[in-house]
């Protein structure tokens, strides 16, 4: 059962003073359960209550020292006869299942060596499914935690361990200042792990001991990323970092890209990959290192008070990602990436019928399966733009007066918008309330036009919103001659000064608009894009140009013929991965008339070929070499790539190398057999996931029949899943593929049953694939059935897209 609105705001009110003590017993990995058990203390103004606990068996409750017989429906343990004169000890005593889908306590055994890993992977109503648990966020609590453990293995956690490494395999963690009992975490595995001391306090990186070379090879880069965003946030924020450890660990199976939990920050280690480290990755984990470690102020020391205010950790989060990643540990890129990438996804999102406001009022949230939705693109991308639009429009001293003021006020404790808003308020004469109702409380965006009056340029506005923009001119060589703020509100904006120029209007991405330039502006980019020396302006205008096919303006041809004639002389790795991720998962799936999609890849793959040979850096010639690979029909090429083991001077990565693979399979070229002996090649996470991708791509009955019976298991992995469906959907088979569509669409609502986070990787495994008439009635005919919430909304998404992008030749 998800929580409400209404059951926690009842039960918010009514306890206080909890506080916990759980102890954990991993000594068994092989077992189907671990041991749980939980000591809670509180006071409470009422005598009944409940506790979450998820799939408990070998049940146990004492209250206040009594065995009492458990009053449990398998989510909820119903407390009664509970003291309201003084405070309650409840004790809770169960085994709880290992999982497989990175919700909960997920089991790993690594297939390089034989290792088993755990780790409790929490998050929105998952601390159940480890300890029992007042599980919502405005109940925050000191929190001590024991694991038992093999002694071989290290254990981590979110306090310090007290003790040192203990001998009995009895792990002991300080207390936790008030957190969230969702923010707890436990990883346990015998951990490769490099540890030191920064600002007084220990800081570590733990990696699987199978990636301990690949944590050596990162280790230096790691280190002085988390030291020079450590200390950019003491100068930045006022409140000291609350907690007594800084470890973070790059761990097997996590559903999310990285997690926040106080003192000890999960990563997937997919942001620690065999080989060489492409440079956009590079910049994208700069930036989630930043990110998570913003949440140790916003979302950790002050946390949201349901979760409609989501936004308020996320958006802040992502902003204060890029923003640190850029001026304190020198990856200026990752927000090229944000804005050629994740900023154009927030604009599709917010023309869905699932579109919400970046800040919605509580209600539109009734319970926490509602709020699962809303980690989305609006939430992240779009509210991290809108932070950054009003960080301009207040002045950046008095954004950070606010924001400090606001942490201040609410450390250990919870918070609000409301609150937020009365401490910016404080700290600045703009109207920031008026700003707040017209950018956070509505949806959709503005657009931002120039026109021209004779040769000046003219900005206009269509829409309600102030902004506050970067506006930059080009000669005609794409050479900038000037730049300057400017506030775009009601009245037109002339820009006389640059009269016969080339405009960009928020060329450096400060607001959150659809960017429409004069016809002799757009001319100019259309022929000299690549020209432009500014790779932030770049980004902003390959955004523009995606925006351009979605709103219908360009085709797919169009698009397609840009990229050809810009792609092979950019200089940004994160543009080129993000144009050709654009153009092969939407674009030429979504877009392409069925008749043109073929010769459309094949130019593209072709566009990739002439950027490797113009490439000027290994980042560049690894995007192309990936946008080759997913895309070409020359077997002979990709075949002497994995002969080689090389793209002329530059190694295959494994997972380059998995890419190719995958495609000689789906070409037909690659049977089960050599797609076995590169799985043996070199064991790991790497070889599982890109042989079962690769086996599911080949083009048969009998290869799908086969993928199918295993994504369908209950007991499939999660990311075992997301290989297998990455494989299964290949755009060139659609009809061999047409029967798994509809198979899909009869079975996904069952597979979907086993929580919010394997509900969100069945919704995102949809095919990427124009739907006939009968497969969309289908969908259409899902959509008023019973679905997870978190299902729907994917489908409802889906279905948007399709009804949105309709073919454009």
């Amino acid at each position: 059962m998800s929580l409400t609105l209404d059951e926690a705001r009842a039960r918010a009110a009514q306890l206080f003073e909890v506080a916990y003590d759980v102890a954990l017993d991993l000594t068994e990995p092989a077992s189907p359960t671990f041991g749980s058990r939980t000591t809670v203390r509180f006071r409470s103004s009422g005598s009944e209550t409940f506790l979450e606990l998820v799939a408990a068996t070998g049940l146990t409750v004492l209250v206040n020292g009594e065995l009492t017989p458990a009053a449990y429906d398998g989510g909820r343990v119903h407390l009664t006869a509970l003291r309201t004169d003084a405070a309650n000890e409840v004790v809770v005593v169960a085994d709880l299942p290992y999982v497989s889908d990175g919700d909960g306590m997920h089991r790993t055994v690594d297939p390089a060596d034989g290792a088993t890993y755990v780790g409790a992977y929490l998050g929105m109503d998952v601390g159940q499914k480890v300890f029992a648990c007042f599980d919502q966020y405005d109940l925050k609590a000191p929190i001590a935690m024991s694991v038992a453990a093999d002694p071989a293995w290290t254990v981590l956690a979110n306090g310090r361990p007290l003790g040192g490494t203990p001998t009995d395999g009895r792990w002991h963690f300080a207390t936790t200042p008030p957190i969230p009992p969702s923010l707890v975490v436990v990883a346990a595995g015998p951990w490769a792990s490099v540890r030191w001391e920064h600002a007084g306090l220990p800081f570590g990186w733990h990696a699987r001991a199978s990636l301990a070379g690949e944590l050596a090879r990162d280790v230096e880069e790691l280190r002085r990323i988390t030291e020079d965003c450590y200390d950019h946030f003491a100068e930045l924020f006022d409140e000291p970092y609350a907690f007594d450890s800084y470890d973070q660990v790059f761990v097997p199976g996590l559903n999310w890209g990285a997690q926040e939990m106080p003192g000890c920050v999960t990563y997937r280690d997919e942001l620690l990959p065999r080989g060489a480290v492409p440079g956009d990755l590079r910049d994208l984990r700069a930036s989630v290192i930043a990110h998570e470690m913003s949440h140790m102020w916003f979302g950790d020391l002050m946390t949201m008070t349901w979760w409609e205010d989501t936004w308020l950790q996320e958006s802040f989060a992502d902003y204060m990602g890029y923003r640190v990643a850029g001026d304190a540990a020198g990856f200026p890129g990752s927000l090229v990436g944000h804005e050629v990438g994740r900023k154009p996804s927030a604009y599709d999102a917010d023309q869905r019928r699932s579109t919400h406001p970046v800040a919605p009022v509580p209600e539109d949230v009734p319970d926490v399966d509602s709020a699962a939705t809303i980690f989305d693109a609006i939430s992240y991308s779009k509210g991290n733009s809108v932070l950054r639009q009003l960080a301009t429009w207040l002045g950046d001293e008095a954004f950070l007066r606010g924001v400090n003021l606001h942490l201040t006020r609410h450390r250990f404790g919870n918070a609000t918008l409301a609150d937020l808003v009365d401490a910016l308020d404080e700290t600045t004469d703009r109207d920031v309330r008026t700003w707040v109702e017209q950018w956070l409380r509505t949806t959709g965006f503005d657009t931002l036009r120039v026109e021209r009056d004779g040769d000046v340029p003219v900005l206009h506005r269509d829409g309600t919103r102030p902004h506050r923009v970067r506006v930059t001119a080009y000669d005609g060589l794409g050479v900038a001659v000037g730049s300057t703020l400017a506030d775009v509100a009601d009245e037109p904006v002339r820009l006389p000064v640059y009269a016969g120029l080339v405009v960009v209007p928020n060329s450096h991405g400060e607001t959150f608009a659809r960017i429409v330039l004069d016809d002799s502006s757009w001319s100019a980019v259309d022929a000299g894009l690549c020209r432009i020396e500014d790779d932030l302006v770049r980004a902003v205008l390959w955004a523009m140009v995606i925006d351009r096919v979605h709103t219908g303006s360009i085709g797919a041809a169009a698009f397609v013929d840009l990229a050809a004639r810009h792609l092979p002389g950019e200089r940004s790795a994160a543009i080129v991965t993000a144009v050709l991720t654009r153009a092969l998962t939407r674009v030429l799936p979504l877009r392409a008339p069925g008749s043109s999609a073929p010769a459309l890849l094949e130019q593209l793959a072709a566009t990739c070929g002439t950027g490797l040979l113009h490439a000027t850096s290994p980042e560049l010639a690894s995007a192309f070499a990936d946008g080759f690979a997913a895309g070409s029909h020359d077997v002979e090429t990709l075949a002497g790539w994995l002969r080689s083991d090389a793209v002329g001077s530059l190694p295959l990565t494994p997972r380059l190398r998995w890419r190719v693979v995958r495609r000689l399979a789906e070409l037909g070229a690659y049977d089960a057999a050599e797609v076995e002996a590169e799985r043996v090649r070199e064991r790991g996470s790497d070889a599982e996931l890109g042989a079962a991708a690769a086996l599911a791509a080949r083009p048969s009955v009998s290869a799908k029949e086969s993928a199918w019976a295993e994504l369908s298991s209950p007991a499939v992995g999660n990311r075992v899943f997301v290989a297998l469906m990455t494989g299964l959907w290949s755009p060139e088979q659609p009809e061999l593929l047409a029967p798994y569509v509809e198979r899909y669409l009869r079975e996904a609502p069952g597979w979907a049953r086993r929580g919010q986070a394997f509900a969100q990787a069945v919704g995102q495994a949809r095919p990427p694939l124009a739907l006939t008439e009968d497969q969309a009635a289908l969908l259409d005919d899902a959509l008023t059935g019973d679905l997870h919430t978190v299902l729907r909304r994917q489908w409802e998404d889906w279905r948007d897209d399709l009804t949105a992008t309709r073919p454009v030749s």
